[in-house]
């Protein structure tokens, strides 16, 4: 990556610096993402845990419920409490960074619309990333290399 991204909490108090560019970004207009943010949607971009480098402060983990039943943990200024990524399912190697926490968040608009079957019916989604009911196959929506970076990850994880 020849161009550096960072990003931080709204407080100032955590600062971090992307390793590479996300794999993938989701738009989620899922009910659980409404209600964590408190907006219509949450963008994330989809990187391994080991491409996000802490520069400044630790964030604290903050464990939500989901539908789901899977353990979904936000982390999070302490101070300020922006959200700055999730592990969802606690796998500990990928991580779902929220791209308004970057200090350049238009650097990356969404690949796809996720979950739009709970979308806010006044949001239009016409002419923009490709729109999903639930959720795609990635080996059709993702680029080749963010695939292979992915299957690199889960398996230095031991995943």
């Amino acid at each position: 990556m020849s161009e550096a991204f960072n990003g931080g909490c709204f407080c100032g108090r955590i600062r971090y610096r992307l390793k590479a560019a996300p794999m993938f970004v989701n738009c989620c207009h899922c009910s659980d993402c409404q209600r964590q943010v408190g907006s219509a949607f949450v963008v994330n971009g989809v990187i391994e845990r080991d491409n996000i480098e802490l520069v400044e402060g630790e964030p604290v983990v903050v464990t939500l419920p989901t539908d789901s039943g899977r353990p979904h943990d936000v982390y999070r200024c302490a101070a300020c409490q922006t959200a700055l990524w999730s592990d969802y399912g606690r796998r500990g190697w990928l991580s779902f960074l929220r791209i308004a926490s970057l200090d350049r968040p238009s650097d990356f608009p969404p690949d796809a619309h996720i979950f739009t079957r709970s979308k806010v019916k006044w949001l239009s989604l016409e002419g923009g990333a490709p729109v999903f009911e639930i959720y795609y196959d990635m080996k059709t929506m993702w680029p080749a290399e963010s695939l292979a970076r992915r299957e690199a990850a889960e398996a230095r994880a031991g995943a």
